[in-house]
């Protein structure tokens, strides 16, 4: 990686499984971070800022009085259900969150900015694997709210030469992600409890699961060539492009974790198309990037995260 340190970091989404992954690396790099939060919070080598993405102003203002040149974008309403019970609160966030940084960015002087976004801006009408040349086509509050967002990013783009990117990554996992509804790490705290893992569905959807260490290190990647080569406007994907259906996940995880217990297979209807990921050949092209984890490594650095975490509360 090319050197961070020193370089003026603005973090949105700081505290989130993602952002707090990103923090920490850009902190090991020597990076000046500055993050809006909101609510108070203690660091040593972090400049908070209490807000939120509603407040233009107090972005405008962080970015001017901490010279910052990289903003990484990572705040958002998240989670797919959340989204369809509160759409409103979902396209607040998402839409004119990102365009109030973006706003932000333009009238101030950030030299990159990238917009972590999802596989979701497709919708469920393309055929997999996705491309970035494929329409945005989402559906459903947050599959739109993201397409949104991704069109927005391109429209300052194109009208204002904003340098900013788009990240793509596959469903992201890892240690520290405490959605214990998400499939791994609800699997992963059943068999620690010793309970059976649960399957709502029938356990053949297949998803583009990416572990974090990997999903840090390509937005990285992604700011760090921004620098030399002109790829402002882009969007990228990032994955392992060997999706897993929820019964292989539970089957690997349980094989791991030296379990014999069998999943309890629900059958609900699942709305969710049966098989969603990312191609990741743009990124190979442009950018040089290439994993430095597998699906299987990055499972197995999960586990051990938990095991240690559930231990030690226990303890």
């Amino acid at each position: 990686m090319q050197s961070w340190k020193n370089n003026n970091v603005f973090v949105t989404g700081s505290t989130g499984f993602v952002g707090s992954h990103l923090v920490q690396k850009l902190l090991r790099l020597g990076a000046n971070v500055t993050a809006l939060v909101r609510k108070p919070q203690s660091h040593d080598t972090i400049n908070f800022v209490l807000g939120s993405l509603d407040d233009f102003q107090v972005i405008k203002k962080a970015l001017e009085e901490y010279e910052i040149d990289t903003v990484f974008h990572m705040a958002a309403l998240a989670v797919a259900g959340e989204a369809h019970l509160n759409p409103v609160a979902a396209f607040e966030t998402n839409i004119r969150g990102t365009w109030n940084v973006l706003e932000a960015c333009r009238q101030t002087s950030v030299k990159r900015v990238i917009v972590t976004s999802s596989e979701k801006v497709y919708g469920d009408v393309a055929n997999p694997p996705y491309v970035e040349s494929m329409p945005l086509a989402g559906r459903y509050p947050y599959d739109v709210s993201k397409s949104c967002a991704d069109l927005i990013a391109n429209s300052y783009y194109h009208t204002y030469r904003l340098p900013v990117c788009m990240v793509r990554c596959g469903n992201l996992f890892g240690g520290g992600d405490l959605n214990f509804s998400r499939l791994i790490p609800e699997t992963i705290q059943s068999l620690f409890k010793r309970n059976a893992p649960v399957i709502r569905s029938d356990g053949s959807s297949a998803r583009d699961f990416f572990y974090i260490e990997d999903g840090v290190r390509a937005h990285l990647l992604v700011a760090e060539k921004m620098e030399n080569r002109p790829i402002a406007g882009e969007a990228f994907h990032f994955s392992y492009e060997s999706p897993q259906s929820v019964l292989e996940v539970v089957d690997k995880i349980t094989k791991l974790m030296n379990s014999n217990l069998m999943p309890i297979i629900q059958n609900q209807t699942n709305h969710e198309p049966n098989i969603q990921y990312l191609c990741s050949e743009k990124a190979r092209d442009m950018l040089g990037w290439k994993p430095m984890f597998s699906f299987e490594s990055g499972l197995m650095k999960t586990i051990e995260w938990y095991q240690k975490y559930f231990e030690d509360r226990v303890g």
